[in-house]
C-alpha cells in the first residue's frame, strides 16, 4: 500500500472555510464503518477517501449496507496527501506496519485506533509522537497534539470509572472489576467465539487478570496518582449481544456516597460525554452514542462504580472523532450528537 504523490501540499486549516479533509484506512471493518457513519454527517468534515484493498472500486454501501442512500463514496486502493487527518481503523500491530510502509507527511494528523502507540514506551514512531487520546484525562494535550493513540474500549470504560478517585489519590486498595462486552469488540473477522451459534444465549470469561488493556489503564492511573501500585483484578466477559460494555468496579473507601458522587460530578463537570448519577443505569442508554454513564453507590465500606459505554463509539470511532474535534478547534460534540437505542 503506497501513498501516491500529487499536486497537493500542506492544506490550509479548517478555518479556511472548507472544513477538515479526512482519510480513512481500514474502512471496511466495524470501526471503519462507524467512522464513516459519523463523518458523513459531521458538519465540519469532508471524507477525501476510504481505503480498502479488498474492496477497492466498490461502493461503500456495498459493504456497509445501512449507508445506501447516504453516500456515493467508493473504496480506494491508493492514498493521497490532500488531507488534514488520517484515521487508522486497523488491527493491532497493523498501524505500525502501515506507518513503516508509508511515509505519511508530518502535516497530516494521524489518529490511530489500534493499540500500537498507546503505551509511553511505544508512543514515538519515526518523526511522529502520539498523545494518549482520552479527553477526560488529556484534553489540553490532545488540543495541541499532532498524532493521537486512541484508547481501547475496555480501557476507556474502566478508566472513566476510576479516574476521579486517582485524581484525589484515593486508589489505595485493590480494585475488583467485572465487565462484559458485546461481540463487535472482537472485530469483524469471524472466529469460534464470535459465531452466532456459540455467542447467542451464552456467556464466557476470557483473559482473566491479564487483559491487554490493563497496561494502559495502569499507565493513566499512575499519571494522576503516581506510584499507584494496587492490584486491578479484572475479569472480562464475552456478552451475547452486539455492542456495549458494562463494567462493575468496587474498592474499599472511606468516602460517603454523597462525597463520592460530588467528587465524580466535579471531575466530569467540563466533559460533555461523561455523566454521573446514583440511579440505576443500563446499556441501552448509551449504545449508539458517544456517552459514558457512571453510577456511584456505597455498600458498607465498598464503593461501587458502574460504567457503561458503546464499545464502537466512545470505545473507538466516536472517541476518535471527539479527539479530532479537539485537535482542530471544533465543537467537541460536533458530529456526535447521537441518539441512544432506548428500546
Amino acid at each position: 500500500m503506497q501513498i501516491q504523490d500529487n499536486k497537493y501540499s500542506k492544506l490550509t486549516p479548517p478555518s479556511g472555510g472548507r472544513g477538515v479533509l479526512a482519510g480513512i484506512v481500514g474502512g471496511a471493518g466495524y470501526t471503519g464503518g462507524e467512522m464513516l457513519r459519523i463523518l458523513i454527517n459531521h458538519p465540519d468534515v469532508e471524507i477525501a477517501f476510504v481505503h480498502s484493498t479488498s474492496n477497492a472500486g466498490n461502493y461503500v454501501y456495498a459493504v456497509h449496507t445501512d449507508l445506501f442512500g447516504d453516500t456515493d463514496l467508493k473504496f480506494a486502493a491508493e492514498l493521497a496527501f490532500n488531507i488534514d487527518v488520517l484515521f487508522l481503523c486497523v488491527g493491532h500491530g497493523d498501524a505500525k506496519k502501515f506507518l513503516d510502509a508509508n511515509n505519511i507527511p508530518d502535516h497530516i494528523r494521524v489518529i490511530d485506533l489500534s493499540q500500537d502507540f498507546r503505551l509511553t514506551q511505544n508512543a514515538k514512531h519515526k518523526t511522529k509522537s502520539f498523545v494518549y487520546g482520552l479527553p477526560e484525562l488529556n484534553r489540553e494535550a490532545i488540543k495541541q497534539a499532532q498524532n493521537i493513540a486512541n484508547p481501547g474500549c475496555f480501557a476507556t470504560c474502566l478508566q472513566l470509572g476510576l479516574l476521579p478517585l486517582a485524581s484525589k489519590k484515593l486508589l489505595n486498595h485493590e480494585v475488583h472489576i467485572t465487565a462484559t462486552t458485546g461481540s463487535t469488540g472482537a472485530g469483524q473477522s469471524p472466529s469460534a467465539t464470535t459465531h452466532f451459534t456459540w455467542r447467542n444465549d451464552n456467556l464466557s470469561v476470557y483473559k482473566a487478570f491479564e487483559h491487554q488493556h490493563l497496561n494502559e489503564i495502569g499507565q493513566s492511573l499512575n499519571q494522576l496518582q503516581p506510584q499507584f501500585g494496587q492490584a486491578i483484578n479484572f475479569i472480562p466477559y464475552r456478552g451475547d449481544y452486539t455492542r456495549g460494555i458494562i463494567a462493575s468496579m468496587y474498592i474499599d473507601s472511606d468516602l460517603t456516597e454523597a462525597e463520592a458522587l460530588r467528587l465524580y460530578k466535579q471531575y466530569y463537570a467540563e466533559h460533555p460525554f461523561t455523566h454521573v448519577t446514583n440511579h440505576d443505569i443500563d446499556l441501552k442508554q448509551v449504545v449508539n452514542t458517544n456517552k459514558c454513564f457512571i453510577q456511584v453507590k456505597k455498600h458498607g465500606n465498598k464503593l461501587l462504580i458502574i460504567s457503561i459505554i458503546d464499545n464502537l463509539l466512545k470505545g473507538a470511532s466516536g472517541q476518535a472523532v471527539q479527539n479530532m474535534n479537539l485537535m482542530f478547534g471544533l465543537d467537541e460534540k460536533a458530529g456526535l450528537r447521537l441518539k441512544a437505542t432506548g428500546f
